[in-house]
């Protein structure tokens, strides 16, 4: 009788596996009860990178360089960034002086199809690294469409709703705001693009549609410029957005983005005559 264990050839840890394909921290480890110091490490670095990316300062004249140089520097009615953090409805409205600003020299995009405004956030580094080469694929596929967009509108300590403001002051039909997102502890410049048709203060957040985690890591510049194009497209040929304007753009007609007839993955194939 053989008293021996038996022997089973080594198994590969799943959790590596799946460690390569995710951010995320799972299968940290463990030392004891308590994480390994390089997971407590990385986590520390992790939330120093959020914190950074919070209280970071827009570098207004470099984007606007990025973008041309034809931008309207504005502010939001949060003077600091202290009070931009403790009083959100002050970074949705412009200061004064911001609005007189954007009356006064705004004559070159009064009317026009689309405002687009360009919001520190809660995340400048976003909007710094993703917001030029995002506008830039959104501006040739609407110029393609013959639509018109304003000069582009920086505002310092920005929340989503002042372009509603900045909107309805140049008269446009939609308005379009690209701002940085809360940083999470694996995406710090995770850049958020809000888009809302017939702009007005007031407005709640069931009047806007998102497209969100633009970034390196996360949704690509073609593809949220695709969306984005797609929802403006629909806003101004049905009059509205929100909860009202489903994104059902085909995916696959983005070159290698999906199978043929693919589509939209909630609203199932798409058939091809």
């Amino acid at each position: 009788m053989n008293d021996n264990p038996p022997i089973h050839p080594a198994r590969a840890d799943l959790w590596q596996q799946l460690r390569r394909m995710t951010p995320a921290r799972i299968a940290l480890g463990h030392a004891g009860t308590s994480l390994p110091t390089r997971a407590q490490l990385d986590f520390q670095f992790a939330h120093a990178q959020a914190r950074d990316a919070v209280h970071l300062s827009l570098d207004s004249e470099a984007l606007a360089g990025e973008l041309g140089g034809n931008c309207l520097l504005l502010h939001s009615a949060a003077t600091d960034r202290q009070t931009y953090l403790q009083r959100p409805d002050l970074g949705r409205r412009l200061d004064d002086t911001s609005r007189a600003v954007l009356l006064q020299e705004g004559n070159a995009s009064r009317d026009c199809d689309l405002a687009v405004v360009i919001a520190d956030g809660l995340s400048a580094l976003a909007v710094q690294r993703h917001a030029a080469p995002l506008l830039r694929q959104l501006a040739e596929r609407c110029a393609a469409q013959g639509l018109r967009l304003s000069q582009p509108c920086l505002v310092q300590q920005g929340r989503v709703a002042v372009a509603d403001e900045i909107g309805e002051l140049l008269g446009a039909r939609a308005s379009l705001i690209l701002i940085g997102e809360r940083p999470g502890l694996s995406s710090p410049d995770s850049l958020g693009a809000y888009l809302t048709f017939a702009p007005r203060v007031g407005l709640t957040d069931a009047a806007r549609n998102c497209v969100s985690n633009i970034r390196a890591a996360g949704l690509s510049y073609p593809l949220a410029a695709h969306r984005l194009h797609y929802l403006l497209s629909e806003a101004l040929r049905r009059g509205l957005s929100g909860v009202d304007l489903k994104d059902e753009s085909e995916l696959n007609s983005l070159p290698g983005q999906g199978q043929a007839g693919a589509g939209n993955f909630l609203i199932g194939p798409v058939s091809t005559p």
